[in-house]
């Protein structure tokens, strides 16, 4: 014992050991302060303590002056400095996490009070214009083992259910956010994974808390206003007697007046002070009143027998929630028409050579057991090769350009019963007609399933909507999808007499009209003439789209 004190007391490195135990639990205390924080000589005395190598030394510094912008990477890194300086009260401190930090870490290792290593999985943003989903269903439960790449659940975005991925080997641990949870915002803790497994059982009480932490400390401030409303209610309480007094004094209950008479001034808001008594003791009665008001020229209506209103039925009704695909197309609908400058083109179009030839196509097709094709399908294949012939009307408009897109991805607004959805035909000018026919097939009934994927709707260019094959209606107005800066709105076809050459000839023809609604910062009005010409072209001679 007495080598081991003689060593200690002359040793440089272990000399100041008791004063290491003393402060510097405090030092770090006053580093991650938001009222003080400590300069970094007062961190480096953690290190003039334990003697740690040159190598480390410049870990330390580098650490102490770097800009600190979480909590998190700044722990990160200060833990790595801890371990190589060999502290054990820094890694005491680290490992207890830090109670006065605001960022909630959606992705990423975590040290709460108590809780083992895990990581909590945040709602992901599956698309451009998600800002909430839902959780349609778990595939995994908790307790299994989940590897990259497996499927953990269904979420429905604001356009489809998609299936998302595991990015970490580990265990699901808790499930926060159940099957069928509502609103859930992008990066919300939705679960946690942890990677031993006899951790599991204890996130079995686990719910976050980072938010409600959040929200306590707004309510602190709330004792100071009593003070203020016992100074506002006394001069509220002397003002009552001023008040008081005038209605004391007031001309009219100083008048005399039959009930009467007193009840048919206030039906009518005459005052009784400006009407001449005449009767006993100048007492005014029903007469004065009635010829005060004929001289005004208004007539003394019925009286209307009282106690017998009757109140309107209530209205029966059923209030029906939004779903996530209404919510984002009456956003973006409205976007649309509060922001972009509409304006609309009509054309009549004869269809009789379109339908001739829609009739040997399907024929060639029922011969080869293949799929009929649509009138739609012809339009459809119209559309995207006026869009290449005047590809003016395939851009999009912003702040310091209009971006002129090379592909022609035709979006088609198909209706299901939970909404509209548009997926996308991509390349639609480089296709046939069977190969279109084919792909709306299949995305309509995708659409109608719900479990269209994000690539099956994004990065359209224009789009098609048809309401007059399905629903009979001639000629409709359509918004423009935006970013988009046109659309089309297809009409049914009608039989019309056409006149012809002579005074007694005329033939039967069908007519289709469609209607093509334009932004008119991106596209003029002749530019949109004009592709509506070619449209027409095509539609009329259609023989030129097989070329």
């Amino acid at each position: 014992m007495a080598y081991a004190s003689h060593i200690i007391n002359h040793s440089k490195k272990l000399k100041n050991v008791s004063n290491l135990l003393r402060h510097e639990n405090a030092v770090l205390v006053r580093w991650f302060s938001n009222d003080a924080v400590s300069s970094r000589d007062d961190l480096l005395k953690i290190h003039r303590h334990v003697y740690v190598p040159v190598e480390s030394e410049r870990v330390i510094n580098s650490s102490a002056i770097s800009s600190v912008s979480s909590v998190g990477v700044f722990k990160k890194k200060l833990s790595s400095v801890a371990r190589k300086a060999g502290s054990p009260i820094a890694g005491s401190f680290l490992n207890r996490g830090f109670a006065c930090s605001k960022v909630q870490l959606k992705r990423g290792f975590s040290s709460d009070s108590g809780l083992p290593p895990h990581q909590e999985i945040g709602m992901p943003s599956l698309s451009p214009t998600m800002q909430e989903g839902n959780i349609a269903r778990w595939l995994k439960k908790e307790g299994d083992k989940v590897s990259p790449g497996e499927v953990l659940c269904e979420v429905e975005t604001d356009k489809a259910t998609v299936e998302m991925e595991c990015m970490e080997e580990g265990y699901l641990a808790k499930i926060v956010k159940g099957d069928g949870s509502k609103e859930i915002k992008v990066g919300e803790v939705i679960a946690i994974t942890v990677e031993e497994e006899e951790d599991i059982p204890k996130f079995k009480d686990y719910s976050p808390s980072v938010s409600d932490a959040g929200a306590a400390p707004a309510k602190e401030p709330s004792p100071p206003p009593p003070p203020k409303q016992e100074e506002v209610e006394k001069p509220i309480s002397t003002s009552e007697p001023k008040a008081s007094k005038p209605s004391a004094a007031s001309p009219e209950d100083r008048l005399f007046a039959s009930p009467v008479a007193r009840n048919l001034a206030e039906e009518h808001n005459v005052s009784l002070s400006s009407i001449k008594g005449t009767g006993p003791n100048g007492l005014i009665v029903k007469a004065d009143i009635e010829d005060y008001l004929a001289s005004r020229g208004k007539e003394v209506p019925a009286k209307a027998p009282k106690g017998k209103d009757v109140a309107a039925p209530a209205l029966d009704y059923v209030d029906i929630p939004h779903s996530q695909i209404r919510k984002i197309t009456a956003s973006r609908l409205l976007f649309s028409k509060q922001t972009i400058p509409h304006y609309y083109l009509t054309v009549d179009i004869c269809v009789d050579n379109l339908m001739g030839l829609r009739n040997q196509l399907n024929s060639i097709q029922e011969a080869s057991a293949g799929k009929r094709i649509s009138v739609n399908d012809l339009v459809i294949k119209a559309a995207a090769l006026a869009l290449r012939k005047v590809p003016q009307c395939n851009s999009s408009w912003a702040d310091e350009y209009i971006r002129q897109f090379k592909n022609v991805n035709i979006n088609v607004a198909v209706q299901t019963e939970n909404g509209l959805y548009v997926p996308v035909i991509r390349d639609a000018d480089k296709k046939g007609l069977s190969t279109i026919a084919e792909e709306v097939r299949q995305l309509a009934q995708k659409a109608k399933d719900n479990s269209l994927k994000p690539q099956d709707y994004e990065g359209g260019t224009f789009t098609v909507t048809n309401l007059g094959g399905p629903f009979g209606i001639k000629q409709f107005c359509a918004i423009i999808n935006p970013p988009q800066s046109g659309i089309l709105a297809v009409g049914s076809a009608e039989k019309r007499v056409v006149p012809g050459l002579g005074p007694d000839q005329y033939k039967f023809s069908s007519f289709m009209s469609v209607t093509l609604s334009c932004d008119h910062r991106v596209i003029d009005g002749a530019i949109g003439a004009e592709w509506l010409k070619a449209f027409k072209g095509y539609i009329e001679n259609p023989e030129s789209m097989l070329l």
